[in-house]
């Protein structure tokens, strides 16, 4: 284990010369996509229809040959071997872990894991976690739900693996979760953005503390894009008092992107264990210029039961100009991930970001309840509504006031006039894990 004075967990990967990174990089990627060729009947089927076979990847340029994958690709499974089908990459025997996407874009993905694939899984978290700050005089508490969505069970493992003090929250609602933070006093928790604020917001109004007070260090989250809102990211900063970072990972590929204590405004990615890639929004050209927003795509190196080979997550980022004062060589991704392609629409003609309305709402102290955003056609026209809760006791003029100058940001934000309709505080819907307060009813059949 490393020293605790130590900025990296991996001194060797993490400060590695670029130009070697990138040898390892390609010698990997080579390694895997042989491993799926010969293992995987549905890698096999899809590279066979291209006319590719492993051996003609020799060069940077030949990467781009390799067919992209999709959720889409893995929905078929449920045959055998069971549940599995033929994405399945080693013995069913071999398998030790079973976990699934959550479904929020569509049929779960059933992800399984060898038992040298968790140890893979928790060594990235510990990557990260290092990275953040956390050491093994943490306790450590997790409040969400162990379920068999992937969630934070590897960052559980992670932390164990620094030598963290690891305190489960599991079935606890959240204001027994609270108490037995403030019971413990521990100092660090992981959660969604949403979750991290609903908790603040509990501890105040339920508890009547101040969550400041309790002397939490650092807060990771995941999930969604909002720890690198920086709005967001500053109301999670005030309500707790202490450094939140960001990470970001999938299911289908692992842990593959972080924020490290120097919160350089983006997210390094861990280049050591992944190819990442940027593709144009619209087409399957390489993003390579710094800030240039590009469909994010990533190929995991070390995962053997089911890998991911150049598998198209449909999140969007950009590439940063300048690297971290933290002395890490691997690339960073600038403000993270910004939201996905499918929440990236065109409203009235102009290209729309639900992740701009965040950072709009999360800037004004007032609104620090929920909010959803709606769009829908009215005739041949698009409609878009905001709903937003408003504190409790806000009269005229000063509801007016700021109800105004919401109008106003919006529109100098986004170039969208919003249908915005105020809620009673606590009336729209609270969430523990992945927030869905975006709902495109164009595409969605109505409301």
């Amino acid at each position: 284990m490393p020293y605790p004075e130590t900025e990296y967990w991996n001194p060797i990967t993490e400060t590695l010369d670029p130009d070697r990174l990138r040898e390892i990089q390609l010698a990997k990627f080579r390694r895997v996509l042989a491993w799926v060729y010969e293992r995987s009947p549905m890698y096999r089927r899809k590279y066979d229809e291209a006319g590719l076979r492993p051996e003609d990847v020799r060069t940077w340029d030949d990467v781009a040959k390799v067919p992209l994958v999709t959720k889409d690709d893995y929905r078929c499974q449920g045959t055998d071997p069971f549940p599995y089908g033929d994405t399945l990459c080693v013995p069913l025997e071999e398998v030790t872990e079973y976990h699934q996407t959550s479904g929020t874009t569509g049929t779960p993905v059933y992800q399984p894991d060898t038992w040298a694939d968790w140890e893979w899984f928790s060594e990235l978290w510990a990557t990260i976690l290092w990275a953040q700050g956390y050491r093994p005089t943490d306790r450590v508490f997790f409040p969400f739900g162990y379920h068999v969505f992937i969630a934070f069970w590897t960052a559980h493992y992670g932390a164990e693996r620094l030598g963290c003090e690891v305190v489960p929250g599991g079935v606890l609602g959240t204001r027994e979760r609270l108490l037995k933070m403030r019971e413990l006093k521990t100092n660090a928790f992981m959660a969604t953005p949403t979750y991290v604020l609903g908790m603040a917001e509990t501890a105040r109004k339920d508890l009547g503390t101040d969550p400041r007070e309790w002397g939490i260090q650092r807060i990771t989250c995941a999930g969604e894009p909002g720890a690198s809102v920086p709005t967001t990211k500053k109301r999670m900063q005030d309500a707790w008092g202490c450094p939140v970072y960001d990470h970001v990972g999938a299911t289908e590929v692992g842990a593959w992107g972080f924020e490290c204590r120097h919160q350089p405004g983006g997210q390094h990615v861990i280049e050591s264990m992944f190819l990442v890639e940027l593709l144009e929004l619209d087409s399957d050209r390489p993003v390579t210029r710094p800030g240039v927003p590009g469909r994010i795509v990533i190929t995991a190196f070390d995962r053997r039961a089911q890998p991911c080979v150049r598998f198209d997550t449909k999140d969007v980022s950009m590439w940063a100009a300048d690297g971290c004062g933290c002395g890490r060589t691997w690339r960073i991704l600038e403000g993270g991930v910004h939201g996905r392609v499918d929440h990236i629409t065109k409203v009235k003609g102009v290209l729309f970001s639900p992740v701009t309305v965040e950072e709009v709402v999360r800037s004004f102290e007032e609104l620090d309840g929920e909010f959803e955003i709606f769009v829908e056609k009215r005739g041949d026209l698009d409609h878009i509504t905001l709903k937003v809760e408003l504190p409790d006791g806000l009269a005229p003029p000063d509801r007016d006031d700021l109800l105004k100058e919401l109008a106003s940001r919006l529109r100098w934000k986004t170039q969208l006039n919003f249908d915005i309709q105020p809620q009673p505080y606590g009336s729209l819907p609270r969430y523990q894990v992945k927030a869905r307060r975006f709902h495109d009813l164009r595409k969605e059949g109505g409301a």
